[in-house]
């Protein structure tokens, strides 16, 4: 079962209070030197989501991540330059 997920960018003032975010949502990775956390959440619950952990005192800002808006389909619409190389 594919369970749907988004993920949230969390920018956080103290790394150490930021653990307890596990507990919103699955933490994917901690940057130290920059200080913010990519997670993911249930994509039914984010804005829910949202709203509690904006209001933890840590939180300075909390974005959703636009990867699911990405185009990821190519098209190649030049020639091929592998074809011109040939012996």
């Amino acid at each position: 079962m594919i369970v749907d997920r988004s993920g949230i960018i969390v920018w956080v003032n103290d790394i150490k209070a930021a653990r307890n975010l596990e507990r919103f949502g699955s933490v994917h990775y901690i940057s130290k030197k920059m200080h913010y956390v990519a997670m993911y959440v249930y994509s039914s619950k984010v804005d829910e989501t949202i709203r509690n952990i904006q209001k933890l005192p840590y939180v300075k800002k909390v974005e959703p991540s636009y990867r699911n808006e990405i185009k990821t389909e190519y098209s190649s619409n030049g020639p091929d330059k592998n074809k011109s190389f040939t012996l």
